[in-house]
């Protein structure tokens, strides 16, 4: 699961599907990659009906082709965490409820269970507008700094990853780690020397679980990471 490999829409509409199926979106939330110097994004129309028609190819400053009616207005988001970390090939936007509650109290969730790793290291952002300009862009991407996955007090979240099965794998996986620690003081959550043994089966269960949600939601039988 580890670097990047070229991805095509069919495969970013999937990955929508994917998330709508796992109750991480409804109506709103989106799923990009990075696709040459710009990046591929899914359309505002429903993510759970996503084709490859449904994506837009945006350049590295968010811009779409003449016309677009239909590209989410934190296009810029994308735009500006893709500049940031190089190590960013995609991004699930989500707003799964127990991500959405643990953002509105402005807590990280700590790690009290394995599973829970899978969604990276977490950060979280105070913001309570709309990412749609430049300039919240930037803010979100200097909140997400060198973590994975980023908490929005008034907004969800994000989960990026080195490829597309990564992020929605961070995103899935987000939402458990909220869920399970609920109620839970950050101070029980693992210690490095829980952690490290633990963590170098990371994308072995990473691969694992995406396999599992292509087959679940995705209507896949294998995967390839």
């Amino acid at each position: 699961m580890t670097g990047s490999v070229p991805t095509t829409a069919a495969e970013v509409s999937e990955a929508a599907r994917i998330i709508t199926g796992a109750g991480l979106v409804e109506a709103f939330g989106h799923v990009s990659v990075r696709d040459g110097d710009g990046f591929m994004i899914t359309a505002t129309r429903p993510l759970g009906a996503s084709t490859e028609e449904d994506v837009h190819y945006l350049d590295r400053d968010g811009r779409a082709a003449e016309g677009a009616s239909d590209v989410p207005l934190e296009a810029p988001m994308h735009s500006a965490v893709y500049a940031a970390r190089d190590d960013v090939n995609a991004i699930c936007r989500t707003h799964s409820p127990a991500a959405v509650r643990a953002g509105a109290r402005g807590q990280v969730p700590p790690l009290v269970h394995g599973l829970g790793g899978l969604a990276g290291e977490l950060a979280w952002c105070g913001r309570t507008d709309l990412v749609a300009d430049p300039e919240a862009g930037r803010e979100i991407a200097n909140e997400l700094g060198g973590a994975d996955a980023l908490l929005i007090r008034g907004n969800g979240s994000i989960a990026t990853g080195r490829s597309l099965g990564e992020a929605v794998v961070r995103a899935r996986y987000l939402e458990e780690r909220c869920l399970v620690s609920e109620g839970l003081d950050p101070e029980e959550g693992w210690r490095a020397d829980l952690l490290e043994p633990r963590a170098r089966w990371f994308d072995k269960e990473t691969t694992r679980a995406w396999a599992w949600l292509r087959w679940r939601y995705g209507g896949e039988t294998q995967a390839s990471p």
